[in-house]
């Protein structure tokens, strides 16, 4: 039976083109000698599962894949929330259990360090990640705040807006600007040209905007924007750069996490050419703690992440979701992904044995294994793997004993970190703070000189009615001192007194008659 199962294993691991070593095939829990398991470079771009409960081996298997593939010039991008792959910007060590494996493997082990850059969406020290506003457009945008029908419609005019009137929209001051001015300021302006804003939607996009940036989005939008092209750089050895992004302090932000997951993903599908099925991948994207991408995730971004993902592997990119269960990834994702790397899982309740069996199901069927049954059984450093031949059929599914990483199985010291980071060449390109003039000042001088117009216009309307109402009172003034002119001559009071005297007779003549 092992003869059978060794041959069967060699025919379905060895593919004509390049190929990376994963570690030695197992059966009935021993190591069959001189049976590696491998996986073809050109199917990378074809996504995959790296799977298993807390402490069973993911981030070892992650780190493995991440150093195989740059020693082949691809660059490769880590999410790290644990913050425990940075070791493997330097040379591992070695000790009987790697040296073991690799003697069962036939291939030697060797202390090898990488080529790393640090990144941080946060304030973490690191390559700062940042995208404008613009450049998600109106569509991502509305994604990211979980916009409906109608308030999608108004971002879509903020957007159109600013690009009628030159107004460049770089950070969430910006948008927060435009938002006030078309509910206010701007009112009239704006629906006679794109029509109804209604106010209380203006009013819900302001509050999921305050959400977002209660979430740290106000680091991730602005200047200057990262180029995806940098993922892809080599050293002088022609190693893939392996770029880590720290994200150890944003675990209980995954709005923010998914924003910038979907902005790198739509970035680097409308960066990169064309390249169909090639020898090897551009890039290769690695996500840790994957659920945190989907938990939080409207159905409108997981639509969004689901077609991405289906069209970005032409563009030469594939990504590897690492987490606990196969059951934290939408089965519309799941089924994407064409390697998996199932680590062991836990049968501690009823529901964790019927995951396990669901789980089991997924693999192609075999006759070396009862794969529900050894789930539970695998050691660290242990997986059951199927990946795609080159003709992208999956290949048998296999108990593997994983070769170990050839860099440091643990964190680099903060001297190591911070001389990492001073010889990086990308923190002196995106480090720098930029805030230029933008729509934020554009709009404040604009609202200056509409109030400042407002102003002159009441001043002038108060002016016309004070001097109405200045010459009204001259007038009669005037008409006063006539008649107290009039009155105060001598004669006059005379002849007045005469008349009035006169008139009384009469009047009183005419009674007596």
């Amino acid at each position: 039976m092992t003869d059978q199962f060794k041959a069967e294993i060699t025919e379905g691991y060895t593919f004509k083109g390049k190929s990376i070593s994963l570690g030695t095939a197992m059966l009935e829990g021993e190591a069959v000698p001189q049976t590696v398991v491998r996986a073809p470079l050109k199917t990378f771009n074809r996504h995959g599962l790296i799977a298993g409960a807390t402490g069973t081996g993911k981030t070892k298997t992650l780190q493995n894949i991440a150093e195989r593939l740059s020693e082949n010039g691809v660059g490769v991008l880590l999410m790290d929330f644990k913050g425990d792959l940075s070791g493997v910007a330097k040379p591992g060590e070695t000790n009987k259990h790697i040296d073991k494996r690799h003697d069962l493997m036939g291939e030697p082990w060797e202390a090898t360090e990488y080529p790393v850059e640090l990144l941080s969406l946060s304030e973490q020290d690191g390559v700062r990640l940042r995208a404008t506003v613009s450049e998600f457009g109106p569509v991502l945008f509305s994604k990211i705040l979980g916009a409906n029908e109608t308030q999608e419609g108004i971002i879509s005019i903020i957007f159109k807006y600013c690009d009628d009137n030159d107004l460049p929209l770089l950070d969430l001051k910006d948008f927060r600007k435009v938002l006030q001015y078309i509910s206010k300021d701007g009112k009239k302006e704006i629906e006679e040209e794109y029509g109804f804003i209604s106010s209380s939607s203006v009013g819900a996009i302001m509050r999921r905007m305050v959400e977002l940036e209660a979430q740290g989005g106000e680091l991730f939008f602005g200047e200057t924007s990262f180029d995806v092209d940098d993922l892809t750089r080599r050293d002088d050895r022609g190693f893939g750069y392996i770029n880590i992004v720290r994200l150890t302090d944003i675990q209980d932000k995954p709005k923010l996490f998914s924003t910038f997951m979907l902005c790198l993903l739509a970035e680097v599908y409308e960066t990169f050419p064309e390249a169909g099925d090639q020898e090897q991948p551009e890039l290769v994207i690695f996500i840790d703690e994957a659920h945190l991408v989907f938990d939080e995730a409207s159905d409108a971004l997981l639509d969004q992440i689901e077609s991405i993902i289906k069209l970005i592997r032409s563009k030469g990119v594939g990504i590897f979701f690492c987490t606990q269960s196969p059951s934290d990834i939408p089965s519309s994702v799941l089924g994407q992904l064409g390697m998996k790397f199932q680590h062991a899982l836990r049968a501690f309740t009823a529901r964790d044995r019927k995951t396990i069996k669901m789980v089991a199901e997924n693999y192609p069927i075999t006759d070396y294994y009862k794969v529900d049954k050894d789930l539970t059984q695998l050691g660290i450093g242990e997986a059951f793997i199927t990946v795609l031949n080159e003709k992208g059929i999956p290949t048998p599914l296999v108990h593997t004993l994983l070769r170990g990483p050839a860099s440091r199985m643990d964190v680099i010291s903060e001297k190591e970190r911070d001389q990492l980071l001073s010889d990086s060449e990308l923190i002196k390109k995106y480090n720098k703070e930029v805030d230029r003039e933008s729509a934020y000042e554009m709009l404040n001088k604009k609202i200056d000189r509409i109030r400042d117009a407002q102003e002159k216009e009441k001043a002038q309307k108060a002016a016309a009615k004070s001097s109405r109402t200045s010459s009204s009172s001259r007038s009669r003034r005037s008409q006063k001192s006539t008649l107290e002119q009039i009155m105060s001559n001598t004669t006059t009071r005379q002849i007045a007194r005469t008349v009035f005297r006169e008139l009384t007779r009469g009047l009183l003549g005419i009674l007596k008659k």
